[in-house]
């Protein structure tokens, strides 16, 4: 039974702080893989920047190319309309029966996880790995489904923040991986190339 942690996200773009939890929950649950599965279409968020999801799927194409224990996910495409992930989770038990699925999340969403839309039915298809961090800490739950806990060392920065400092042309070396960062400027998305002192 292959051991899949699935990594959901708006990945707007995708940086190292998303590369560090997924390669730190692999590591510490002796995962098979991590599959990447950009969001077509987030149901509470609108997605920010100039980017369509074409550019968005080669973003993380990029991203996860040098680690060959991550893969790309494209099945929140097949679907039209919000994507949830209790649709995706049984798409993915159906057509993986063999599999055991690790759902990777944030500290911020494993703290709302009663919210999420038949977060019951979901918790009996996965076993979460809830990420716990500094800026993020993790408060105690009672769920009635397997939440386990992964510390990852904080890197504090966030898409919104890259997305900020591309607009304004400010560096974002060592914060988004160099091919991230290429295909960014050879697309001139989020609103303007890097200046040529950042590169």
């Amino acid at each position: 039974m292959a051991k899949i942690g699935v990594f959901g996200g708006s990945f707007n773009p995708p940086h190292h702080g998303h590369l560090l939890i997924a390669q730190e929950a692999l590591a510490a649950f002796a995962l098979d893989e991590v599959w990447w599965m950009p969001a077509s279409q987030p149901p509470h968020k609108q997605l920010a920047g100039n980017v369509s999801d074409e550019d968005r799927i080669a973003l993380v194409q990029e991203a996860i190319r040098h680690n060959d224990k991550f893969s790309l996910s494209l099945l929140e495409f097949e679907r039209e309309g919000p994507s949830y992930t209790i649709d995706t989770m049984r798409t993915l038990c159906t057509r993986y029966p063999t599999h055991e699925f690790f759902f990777i999340i944030g500290g911020d969403m494993a703290n709302s996880l009663e919210q999420w839309h038949e977060i019951e039915a979901l918790g009996k298809l996965v076993t979460f790995i809830a990420i716990n961090r500094e800026d993020y800490p993790l408060k105690e739950n009672h769920y009635p489904f397997s939440v386990e806990e992964l510390y990852v060392p904080s890197f504090n920065v966030s898409s919104t923040f890259i997305r900020q400092r591309l607009e304004e042309g400010k560096n974002t070396k060592y914060i988004l991986p160099d091919g991230v960062r290429r295909v960014i400027e050879v697309k001139g998305l989020y609103g303007t190339e890097e200046s040529p002192r950042n590169r």
